[in-house]
């Protein structure tokens, strides 16, 4: 009986710390998709430069997550390394974003937001 007890809160552990890693995933993921709409309307660069800063910094923390189509896949994976340069990419694309909202061209940042859409939409096909 006490093997059954300590197999099921085991199991309970596991299940329940991976869905905290989805919770912070979809955490990062909402995010992103808030600050891209800020991005996207704003005609004010300080505040471009607020939101690409936060959806910086949720890329970053969404590479310690693992989204639920790779659960189980070794960190070496090649699908967790497609997932982390699909993150990386989105990462390098705010930095040109940001750069162009820093020299006050906001017309071209915002040029330049589209392609964050369409990195988007490449991942998304991927890993959700």
């Amino acid at each position: 009986m006490r093997k059954h007890v300590i197999a099921m809160l085991s199991l309970s552990l596991l299940f329940s710390s991976a869905s905290l890693y989805a919770a912070e995933l979809e955490h990062d993921m909402d995010t992103l998709n808030a600050n891209l709409k800020i991005v996207k309307k704003t005609d004010d660069a300080q505040e471009m430069q607020k939101a690409l800063s936060e959806m910086r910094s949720a890329a970053q923390d969404a590479k310690k997550s693992t989204p639920e189509k790779l659960e189980g896949q070794p960190a070496d994976s090649a699908q967790i390394k497609d997932f982390h340069a699909g993150l990386d990419s989105l990462i390098a694309q705010i930095d040109v974003v940001n750069e162009l909202a820093k020299s006050n061209n906001i017309d071209g940042a915002k040029t330049e937001a589209k392609k964050l859409d369409d990195i988007r939409t490449a991942n998304h096909k991927k890993f959700r």
